[in-house]
């Protein structure tokens, strides 16, 4: 043993005090490293929506209940969405227009989402009911009121959109969105932000 026991060596050579401070402060951050995740976790988790929250995030709506001609609009998660039933001309109307010509171009078939055997339901148009110009909501037929196309009117600046909600005038730069949903049957449909 060296004169002073705390200069002790190990067999690789390190000092056995190094050896024992070094595994203290390996232990130490761990042990702080965990207590500052604990810590935070409460305050991270905060930032999840709530449960009440998602739940709100979708809604089944029986479209049966729309009558043709018209509209009905819901809110889900606190935003707008319109559910039209077109009748036959506003159907032909939408498939007429020279989509390569409109400022966002898009034809009314790609629009519109599938029914569970794979058909589409052409009756049926489902968008958000923002404006994409400043985020208004357009009026329509559930106003008494259409544009010029036959669609939707933002009557903030004055923007257009045709019965397949696609902008035709004024400054919106793009369509109304299309939503996620699905057909749950022929009648009920699943809107999820």
């Amino acid at each position: 043993m060296s004169e002073h026991g705390s200069n002790a060596t190990t067999a690789n050579g390190a000092h056995a005090g190094e050896t024992r401070r070094d595994f203290i402060h390996i232990a130490a951050a761990t042990v702080a490293a965990g207590g500052v995740a604990a810590v935070a976790w409460p305050f991270i988790q905060q930032l999840a929506p709530a449960a009440d929250t998602r739940a709100l995030s979708s809604s089944e709506v029986d479209i049966s209940k729309v009558p043709e001609g018209g509209e009905i609009r819901v809110l889900i998660g606190g935003m707008p969405f319109f559910i039209r039933h077109r009748t036959a001309a506003e159907i032909a109307s939408a498939k007429a227009g020279d989509t390569a010509q409109l400022r966002d171009p898009a034809t009314d078939a790609s629009r519109l989402r599938p029914k569970k055997d794979g058909t589409l339901n052409p009756p049926i148009l489902i968008t958000s009911g923002t404006c994409t110009h400043l985020g208004c909501v357009p009026v329509g037929p559930s106003q008494g009121t259409v544009g010029e196309f036959g669609g939707w009117y933002c009557p903030c600046h004055g923007s257009h959109y045709d019965t397949s909600g696609r902008i035709r005038k004024g400054p919106a730069p793009s369509n109304l969105p299309i939503p996620t949903y699905e057909y749950v049957s022929d009648t009920l449909v699943k809107i999820s932000l």
